[in-house]
């Protein structure tokens, strides 16, 4: 039994089990810089797979080893809404017993997404992330639906008690609003949800305000437990649910196996089965009551056609933590730095910028100063992201190709890729639920969506900006994809409805260099054509476009550079930190105030290649010999 096992275990239980270097550079921190910081580091270099992928991966994450069976079971699934810790389980599935539905427990078993997918629409990556979608018993998955975790009413009859306690009544988890219904799970297996979700909370900080949740028109029907924050994350009452069950359920040998195995599979971790004590570090913060000053001189750092840059200085209050910023009296954005570059401007048109602080008690302050700004009629850059490379080669070797033309770094939460599917049966063509991109893409940047199985010659899934197998990266030629912003189609490639796709299948396009905006109509004149499987210098810009950049106010001479890279821009004795990283996005070096007394940095030790050297909030792609 687990009780026992968990005794015998509990020396190990305290070993950190992450890669030596994973967690670097969250020794100091607290709160929600922590938060952030984790954010980041499981966050980058994940891999995404398909949501039918996740069948086959439960043999390797969610087999019972622990109540019922030994480490030689190989077959049969922990389902930890019928799991009976101290004794029999009423029924066992295998990964061969998945349905649809069921009418019945002990049926079959299905895919439950502990966070629900209409808090996402159902979109990727959330869809299919191995932390928080799980097998579980069909008919309790359909019967939980879109109901909350919480603790269930005991004064009225539950709806329903499932064969291992769990059940579903109506809300009395203390401080909630909510009234309707709850799914209860087992004391068992509180922690494991808890720790799931504020997973979830930290893997899409930078998405959850645009996730569904709360509008205020009723707590009483409210079924989201997010209130869209992007640091706190969830209601009080659900924080302080699952901080209790955090507390009151101890990571477990389960989970510790299955944090291990899921990081195998999709290449990050939950940092709060590696490091429980960080749930505390970060959620039990105690805000004050006294608003923040505002941020003052607020000022254009840079006017263009498509966009501005915002700076200003920080308010003086030590609980800041982020900005939120205001375009004609409507908030469009938030930042934790007090620059912005607002975009998806419209060319001589005038705007006003007002920016307010907000603490750790969600307190705002007074507005700053306005700032009025009409924006240039034209200008060099693009006014958007551009597709640039289209690799539809042989089985899985599907990758597709992203540049910042822009002048600017662009924030990605809104991006996200869509592709057009036909349906046989009934005729009709349909978009699956999009992949979301993530991150930040820095000015003269490409970077690479890239299906995990693919074998190209090119390119790796660690070079891969965003690895994965969703619907939109299975292209085959006959479909229609495309990039959007939010609702709005940005580029694409084909045309909908399937028509002209002769000329698509088996080739790699490759965006022709006097192209520099993007199209939502597809043009096949703008694109070079090659040969199934060609992806030569996928993932960097060519020679050429490197050696001309010098939008950012800094420029690299002569380039290609030898073993002394030589920069000029304006002040550049005020740059406070340099960083050199490769088309990956991997950091190699990085040095402080590095122009106090000079001009050059030595990257001797590059080899040859693209890189990008970031200089504070600018950046310039260089070839090194």
């Amino acid at each position: 039994m687990k009780r026992i096992l968990f005794l015998i275990l509990l020396p190990f239980l305290a070993e950190a089990q992450a890669p030596s270097g994973y967690y670097d550079g969250t020794s100091t921190l607290t709160g929600y810089a922590l938060k952030s910081k984790l954010h980041q580091i499981i966050s980058e270099k994940n891999i995404n797979w398909h949501y039918g992928d996740l069948t086959n991966f439960y043999n390797q994450t969610d087999l019972d080893r622990y109540y019922d069976h030994d480490a030689s079971n190989t077959t049969l699934l922990l389902d930890i809404y019928s799991e009976i810790p101290n004794g029999p389980d009423a029924y066992e599935y295998t990964t061969a017993n998945i349905i649809g539905s069921a009418n019945a427990e002990g049926l079959g078993w299905n895919r439950e997404h502990m966070m629900t997918q209409s808090t996402f629409n159902s979109n990727y990556p959330m869809y299919s992330d191995l932390f928080y979608v799980i097998p579980t018993d069909a008919r309790i998955n359909q019967l939980r639906s879109n109901y909350p975790y919480g603790i269930a009413k005991t004064t009225t009859t539950p709806y329903y008690t499932f064969t291992n306690g769990s059940k579903i009544n109506n809300n009395a988890t203390a401080g909630s609003g909510y009234t309707g219904r709850v799914y209860e799970p087992i004391n068992e297996f509180k922690g494991d949800i808890a720790r799931s979700l504020l997973y979830f909370a930290v893997r899409y900080e930078g998405k959850l305000s645009s996730f569904n949740f709360y509008n205020g028109t009723s707590a009483a029907n409210d079924t989201s437990p997010l209130d869209g924050t992007e640091e706190k994350a969830f209601e009080n009452w659900y924080l302080q649910m699952l901080l209790q069950w955090n507390a009151q359920d101890p990571v477990s040998q389960k989970e510790i196996d299955r944090n291990n195995a899921v990081f195998a599979i999709q290449k990050n971790r939950n940092p709060f089965i590696d490091h429980p004590e960080w749930v505390n570090l970060i959620w039990t913060q105690t805000p004050d009551a006294v608003a923040p000053q505002a941020p003052t001189n607020l000022n254009v750092g840079k006017n263009s056609a498509y966009f501005v840059t915002l700076n200003w200085n920080a308010s003086t209050d030590s609980d800041v933590i982020g900005y939120k910023i205001y375009q004609n009296g409507v908030l469009v954005a938030n930042t934790k730095n007090t620059n912005i570059n607002i975009d998806h401007l419209q060319p001589s048109t005038a705007y006003q910028f007002t920016v307010k602080a907000y603490d750790n008690g969600y307190l705002e302050s007074s507005e700053s100063n306005l700032v009025p700004v009409t924006t240039l009629a034209n200008d060099v850059f693009a006014k958007d992201l551009i597709i640039t490379k289209y690799i539809e080669g042989s089985s899985n070797n599907k990758a597709i190709e992203i540049t910042n033309k822009t002048g600017h770094p662009v924030y990605l939460d809104k991006y996200r890729l869509s592709i057009q599917f036909y349906n046989s049966l009934n005729s009709n063509y349909y978009f699956p639920a999009p992949f979301e991109l993530e991150g930040t893409v820095q000015p003269n940047e490409t970077f690479v969506i890239l299906n995990p199985n693919a074998q190209l010659p090119c390119i790796t899934n660690n070079q891969a900006r965003f690895v994965t197998a969703a619907p939109q990266m299975t292209f085959s030629g006959s479909q229609y994809l495309e990039l959007r912003y939010s609702s709005e189609t940005i580029d694409a490639i084909g045309t909908k409805d399937m028509s002209n796709f002769s000329t698509l299948g088996n080739v790699s396009l490759y965006r022709l260099n006097s192209v520099q905006q993007p199209t939502n109509i597809f043009t096949l004149s703008e694109w070079q054509s090659h040969a199934s499987d060609y992806c030569k210098n996928i993932g960097s810009l060519a020679a050429a476009d490197v050696s001309t950049i010098n939008e950012n106010e800094f420029s690299v001479y002569s380039n290609p550079v030898g073993d002394l890279l030589f920069v000029k821009g304006k002040q550049l004795e005020k740059v406070k930190k340099a960083s050199l990283v490769d088309i990956s996005g991997r950091l190699l070096k990085q040095e402080n105030s590095p122009f106090k007394n000079g001009n050059s940095l030595n990257v001797q030790q590059l080899k040859s290649g693209v890189y990008i050297l970031k200089l504070d909030d600018h950046a310039v792609k260089f070839i090194k010999k």
